[in-house]
């Protein structure tokens, strides 16, 4: 891409210093969110008194606002063990609002030190039938976990959700759920008995109960109306997620429009199935044919869009037949030019959740501190968490790396109590040459010695898979 040339520029250096300020209200909505993650702890079958008296400041959270009455009374019967259904959805709303405040909080703060703009919320679209007796199933399963809470769960209690994700898996509009309810139950599986564990994830599970409970109501997995992008697609980074049964690789980018609007940012992410013994960058296998701009991620490339579906916040529906492969495109040259002035989008209401903010920003100009427990950036006198435990191993992007750079893309998150950024690519130097390191390098393929054999591990893995498969269908 050619670019004019211009100034070192960090997104958020000059106004570091508004991250550490504190918020109003906001220690007071995550106590409050705590209460109630330790009331699912022991489960409310039979709640005990500490139980009952967190029940009731929990509630008292949300009063004055429109939940208020549905929470106090749904915490009341949850304090005496007979809370139903809708009694569970009415606290798992409450739960996620007060979690939704303080996304919005944080996300305040964040547009203020980049000097962005917030995004405008939109409708959602309803179409589309859902399988009600899905859904109920679904949510029956879910407040027999509330009941039983995380202590009581056993594998008879938890194998319940077999059948439901099996169904729900034929449903394209239930695939979300199905999903979450599947790795969910993965997680819960591998931790029976409840009553063994040392340490409870009571914030993680408590998230993942809350949002899938939501999710069974229909319509709420509805996604926002879509309008269509034409133009530019100039790609900053691949986050890489891997869970044993699944892997999804996210690229963040900056959208240009052909009608010469305001640059975006904007997603565009795929998300596959995958067997527990593929892993690092063998991922890739599996991810790559279902979406071309990991491969031009992969070759440095921007990618030319016509009529490409996209959300109101700002996520590409990809598909392959609306984008072809465009000119050289440097992320770093992308960075500094582009991403300053690119608008954001509006987050969907389930999405509001401090643990999903995942902001692009560019720095440069820092000095990066690595001791025996944290790397940290220092810019402007404020210190940030670099959060290396994200990078994948599936590229060429190490610790070592981001430790020794002098610029950094990256995505500003927040995560009990403080921010940090996530590296996605960095400039640095080796053997005394000036190289740029990203996390995707290997999305669409690569010649890098490492990268080859874990590819070709992969290769054999899916060989064995495929082999056993067509083993079991011919029998």
């Amino acid at each position: 891409m050619s670019v004019p040339p211009r100034e070192p520029y960090s997104s958020v250096a000059e106004h570091a210093d508004v991250l550490t300020e504190t918020i109003d209200g906001l220690d007071e909505a995550l106590a409050a969110v705590d209460l109630f993650d330790q009331a699912l702890v022991a489960g409310l079958l039979r709640p005990q008194p500490a139980q009952a008296d967190g029940l009731a400041q929990f509630a008292q959270a949300v009063t004055g606002t429109p939940l208020a009455a549905k929470v106090s009374e749904a915490a009341e019967k949850a304090a005496a063990g007979a809370a139903g259904e809708d009694h569970f959805i009415a606290l798992a709303a409450a739960r996620t609002a007060l979690l939704g405040s303080v996304h919005d909080a944080l996300l305040s703060r964040i547009e203020e030190a980049t000097g962005r703009s917030p995004g405008q919320a939109s409708a959602s679209d309803p179409s589309g039938q859902q399988a009600v007796n899905l859904l109920v199933a679904a949510r029956s399963w879910l407040s027999d976990l509330a009941r039983c809470g995380w202590r009581g769960i056993d594998h008879d209690v938890v194998s319940g959700a077999a059948q439901v994700v099996s169904a729900m898996l034929a449903d394209p509009d239930l695939r979300r759920l199905a999903a979450l309810l599947d790795g969910f139950a993965a997680e819960l599986a591998a931790s029976c008995p409840g009553a063994s564990l040392d340490r409870i994830p009571a914030r993680r599970w408590a998230d993942l109960w809350s949002r899938a409970l939501l999710l069974t109501l229909p319509g709420a997995a509805a996604v926002s109306a879509t309008g269509t992008a034409t133009g530019r697609l100039l790609p900053l980074g691949v986050d890489l997620h891997e869970h044993a049964t699944a892997a999804q690789a996210q690229v963040h980018a900056v959208f240009e429009p052909a009608d010469g609007a305001a640059p975006r940012l904007v997603r565009a992410s795929v998300s596959v199935p995958k067997p527990d013994t593929v892993v690092g960058a063998g991922v890739w296998q599996l991810l790559r044919p279902h979406m071309s701009l990991l491969t031009a991620v992969g070759e440095g490339r921007a990618m030319d869009l016509t009529g490409m579906p996209i959300t109101a916040e700002g996520d590409l529906v990809w598909s392959d037949e609306h984008a072809r492969t465009g000119e050289p495109a440097d992320a770093f040259a992308t960075a500094r030019v582009a991403l300053p002035t690119a608008t954001v989008s509006a987050t969907a209401p389930l999405d509001r959740h401090p643990a999903r903010i995942a902001v692009p920003v560019f720095l440069e100009g820092f000095a990066a501190q690595q001791d025996d427990f944290a790397l940290t950036f220092t810019l402007a006198g404020f210190r940030l968490a670099v959060d290396d435990d994200r990078i994948p191993t599936a590229g060429p992007l190490t610790p070592l790396a981001v430790a020794a750079s002098g610029a950094c893309i990256g995505l500003l998150r927040w995560d009990d109590g403080t921010f940090s950024v996530q590296p996605l690519a960095v400039e640095t130097t080796v053997r005394k040459k000036a190289v740029t390191l990203h996390a995707g390098a290997w999305a669409g393929g690569t010649t890098d010695k490492n990268g080859v054999k874990a590819e070709k591990a992969a290769t054999d893995a899916m060989a064995v898979l495929r082999e056993r498969a067509g083993r079991l269908l011919r029998k």
